[in-house]
């Protein structure tokens, strides 16, 4: 019996796989080794600079904000530290003038209670008072309280002269108003009140002289002059030269 015979076309043969040899499998491998390392490169550099809590980079950047903020509330409080310390030195300097006012204001009060109070005692024309400021080296100004309580209805009018006793080059001398006043025709000071005055003016002691007593001269147009003398030290600031 005849086999019978096929008229189509014979099927093709599928190619075999290509095999895999060790070179192929070393170039694969290097080849995944070099994207694992990408892959890890992007990775780090993602958590190196990326805005997450826990970047080191942004944890530097928000420390540095931090002590920048620090050291400006540091200047901001120092400051006004030192404008409270001047503002409190000038209360308190303001405060020590106004003490020292207060307490020239209770010595004025008092003695013009003693002055002119009901109980008070009528004196006649005197000095109550004489003190002496350093201007130069030889200058001098002073200032010399006069009252008079009693005559109260007719005022006391006249002029008042300075002499200051001392030694120059080892030997007593006495520096009457006009030298002084440094002027042979020195006209006193005058004076014209009803209770009290305060005269005042500037006298030149020359080179050398050591001054020791001072005396007022008063010399009114009705009456007998009054004179008192004061110590040198008594009238002078503690601190003035040959006080």
């Amino acid at each position: 019996m005849t086999e019978p015979v096929s008229s189509g076309p014979t099927p093709a043969k599928r190619p075999s796989a290509m095999p895999t040899t060790p070179g192929m499998r070393w170039v694969l491998g290097a080849i995944a080794i070099v994207v694992l390392s990408l892959l890890f490169g992007v990775w780090g550099a993602w958590q190196l600079f990326a805005p997450g809590s826990g970047n080191p980079q942004r944890q530097l950047s928000d420390q540095a904000a931090q002590i920048e903020a620090l050291q400006q509330q540091v200047a901001t409080l120092t400051r006004s530290d030192q404008i409270s310390r001047e503002a409190n030195r000038e209360v308190q300097g303001t405060l020590a003038e106004r003490d020292e006012e207060i307490a020239a204001l209770r010595a004025d009060v008092a003695f013009y209670e003693r002055f002119v109070g009901s109980t008070a005692q009528r004196r006649g024309l005197t000095v109550h008072e004489l003190r002496l400021q350093p201007r130069t080296d030889q200058g001098w100004h002073y200032t010399a309280t006069l009252t008079q309580s009693l005559n109260r209805d007719a005022a006391s009018t006249g002029e008042m002269r300075l002499a200051i006793e001392g030694t120059r080059d080892g030997r007593l001398e006495t520096l009457d108003w006009a030298d002084l006043r440094q002027s042979e025709n020195a006209q006193g000071i005058e004076f014209s009140f009803k209770y009290f005055q305060q005269v005042e003016g500037d006298i030149v002691l020359p080179a050398g002289f050591q001054p020791l007593r001072v005396t007022v001269r008063l010399a009114p147009q009705r009456g007998s002059a009054v004179e008192r003398a004061f110590s040198w030290a008594d009238v002078t600031p503690r601190s003035a030269p040959d006080a």
